[in-house]
């Protein structure tokens, strides 16, 4: 199975790519984090160890993902859509079981989780209109909630007051960052509609 054909001539890109079954092994290990976060109310269990690690695999399998497209020439529509929705549903899910087991108050988790899935839905929206590649508001973003979210699953950070309050400091900033760039990229998607519309009135 293929996709569009490559720049230049080159030959369509497969989409059973090693970069697409890493987004999808992404999406697989997202029920078995979930289950492991939640097999136990222990916060120096096993299972919460083991939340951690297949948490910290996942998001390397979404850096190792988009390495290998962009360096083997291996962008595909399949995982422009899969690979967005994948990270949605990891970072979701954790925000989601850390506040059923109240350790992250629910209004942090609704505020991020309303702005990723806005932002990626009016993503799908504006992109017959064109790409808005990803800027370096948006890394950071990704880092920190990555960061953030491993703290707070971290057994350690619940024994620590000081890693606690500096878990806790840091998702607020995290939550801070993520309004900001999803406001950033509305005006975006919005320039770009707008430049849509000037060239349809000029043509």
């Amino acid at each position: 199975m293929t996709e569009q054909a490559g720049q230049g001539g080159q030959p369509p890109v497969p989409t059973l790519n090693i970069a697409n079954v890493l987004t999808t092994i992404r999406i697989i290990m997202v029920p078995f984090f979930i289950w492991a976060l939640l097999a136990d109310n222990s916060q120096q269990g096993t299972w919460r160890w083991v939340a951690l690690v297949i948490f910290v695999l996942a998001m390397y399998t979404d850096k190792l993902d988009g390495d290998l497209a962009r360096s083997r020439g291996l962008i595909t529509n399949f995982g422009k859509i899969a690979d967005p929705i994948a990270d949605k549903l990891l970072t979701g899910s954790a925000l989601v079981c850390l506040s059923i087991i109240h350790e992250l108050p629910w209004w942090v988790t609704l505020v991020i989780l309303v702005r990723e899935w806005g932002i990626t839905l009016l993503r799908f929206v504006v992109i017959k209109y064109g790409v808005i590649a990803a800027n370096m508001g948006g890394k950071i973003k990704t880092v920190l909630q990555a960061v953030s979210i491993g703290l707070y699953l971290l057994p350690l950070t619940h024994t620590v007051d000081w890693l606690n309050t500096f878990a806790w400091w840091l998702m607020l900033l995290t939550m801070a960052v993520t309004v900001v760039t999803g406001i950033e990229y509305i005006f975006k998607a919005a320039a770009l509609y707008g430049a849509h519309r000037k060239n349809q009135s000029q043509n």
